[in-house]
């Protein structure tokens, strides 16, 4: 078999030609991919954080968890940016300026908040399977490696009375 040769813009020699359209789909190609890729790395760089943020807040000493537990640490998480937020609007507040000061990281946190928000009312935040003692200690021994997010059994844990009340009151 032969040795497949690369194409190079230099031996194209019409720009509707067979190679400059074999060229196009393949830089098309290798970016459509990369683009794939980092949409995955940055879902994944998301979960970890979240499973850091709740490994930090579960209680050394637990050894099971209940869903009041793991209910109150869910409101926790969905209200840790409001600290930063109320900052923010009180130094709107006392300042002189017509434009907003902080702005981008103002509108950051609102849109994750509500995002977040969103997935709790709707189909439910994804976590660790807490509630296996295996899966709890698991993630309680979890040294922060994204390669290892795989090995978490993940379940989705949201609000159920807000949710049915939110469709009744759509309905």
């Amino acid at each position: 078999m032969g040795k497949k040769k690369s194409i190079s813009v230099k031996t194209i020699s019409h720009p509707n030609s067979r190679k400059a359209k074999q060229l196009s789909k393949q830089t098309h190609k290798a970016l459509s991919r990369d683009k794939s890729k980092m949409q995955t790395y940055m879902k994944q760089n998301l979960l970890g954080e979240k499973l850091l943020w709740f490994q930090e807040h579960i209680n050394p000493e637990m050894k099971e968890m209940t869903a009041e537990t793991l209910d109150e640490l869910i409101r926790l998480y969905l209200a840790r940016f409001d600290e930063e937020l109320e900052q923010i609007q009180l130094k709107h507040s006392v300042g002189q300026r017509k434009n907003r000061q902080h702005a981008s990281r103002e509108d950051v946190l609102v849109s994750s908040k509500k995002r977040e928000m969103e997935e709790y009312l709707g189909c439910g935040i994804e976590l660790v399977d807490v509630f296996i003692p295996k899966q709890l200690e698991l993630l309680k021994s979890w040294t922060g490696e994204l390669r290892f997010v795989p090995n978490f059994l993940q379940s989705s844990r949201g609000d159920k009375l807000t949710t049915i009340n939110f469709f009744v009151y759509l309905n």
